[in-house]
């Protein structure tokens, strides 16, 4: 066994510590079988530089499809591009009104104790995408909002203004291994307001040169029927929210709207904080999606209530040292 294996082994034995190992072995044990894995991403987790750990969890084809949020997208550039102008502001807990009033007069928007800065990090970016969306709309073509990202990095972006040291950008690893990315509720992002003003504002023509939510589930749908023929999928929820309930459901859609014969979900682990008694999803237990057709009642299934911060780092370094 790998330092990281070892140490788990021998210290995380009981309670959420002990799932974490559980969940990393039934990971591995996925992969070894021929599995493929999909990764949702909920939260700040580009801008708590999961990166470090994912991307390298993706160049070793252990990751396959990711699931994410607009600000996960957006945030892993903002912090390729912006790094040194970061701001940490470990006293968050303490700040007064007048503390985020300064913040806000500085540019620095704050993500709990990281401050993303506005004009290095998002107006930087926000030139870049400008220019390519209006390339789309001038040639008549359309793009998912992950396609124009990797055709930011394809645009030099790197070279230009990198930050941070490449390997730990897990959307640029992503892009090298050409990996799909949905971005359920895209809209609701930093990038996604600024192409809506774009577009009110005429420096776009209209919005149809991003695909839309629904296609962004067919393409999905096509991945999973593709991909499925050959191997189940396993999917692996870094906390909750759309990121994670958008693409679990592409499973009953194909088999109870479509009526097509796939596979269910082959491995399940989440990792969240959130409530399991309030009606809450995002800590449903996953037996539940038992009673939606998204799992089997014998398909591996974890779930970790602890902060994914913590946790999914010394999953993803477990995983990676299989």
């Amino acid at each position: 066994m790998t330092y990281m294996q070892t140490f788990m082994k021998r210290h995380f034995k009981h309670f959420n510590a002990a799932v974490c190992v559980d969940a990393a072995e039934g990971w591995i044990n996925h992969l070894n079988q021929g599995g493929k894995m999909l990764i949702t991403l909920a939260g700040a987790m580009s801008t708590a530089e999961l990166g470090i750990s994912l991307a390298e969890l993706i160049r070793k084809d252990k990751v396959h499809a990711i699931s994410c949020t607009g600000a996960n997208l957006e945030e892993d550039i903002f912090n390729l591009v912006a790094h040194h102008h970061y701001e940490r502001v470990p006293h968050y807990r303490s700040l007064t009104v007048q503390d985020e009033l300064d913040l806000l007069k500085k540019g620095m928007n704050r993500v709990t104790d990281t401050c993303i800065p506005e004009d290095t990090a998002i107006r930087r970016i926000e030139n870049e995408m400008l220019e390519l969306w209006q390339a789309a709309d001038q040639s008549k073509q359309r793009f998912f909002p992950y396609e124009y990202m990797y055709q930011l990095l394809d645009g030099g972006l790197v070279d230009r203004f990198c930050e941070i040291d490449p390997k730990d950008s897990w959307l640029l690893a992503a892009k090298e291994k050409n990996l799909p990315i949905v971005t359920p509720g895209w809209e609701d992002s930093t990038l996604g307001n600024i192409f809506v003003s774009h577009v009110i504002s005429g420096d776009i023509s209209d919005y149809s040169i991003m695909k839309s939510g629904p296609e962004q589930m067919g393409f999905l749908v096509d991945w999973y029927k593709e991909t499925t023929k050959n191997s189940t999928i396993g999917f692996f929820q870094v906390g909750g929210g759309i990121a994670g309930d958008f693409p679990i459901c592409v499973v009953p859609l194909i088999r109870q709207d479509l009526l097509e014969k796939v596979p269910l979900w082959g491995y399940f682990c989440q990792i969240s904080d959130s409530t399991t008694s309030f009606g809450s999803y995002s800590g449903a237990v996953p037996n539940e999606k038992i009673t939606w057709g998204k799992l089997d009642g014998q398909t591996p299934s974890f779930i970790i209530e602890s902060d994914a911060s913590i946790v999914a780092p010394l999953i993803f370094s477990y995983v990676l040292e299989s």
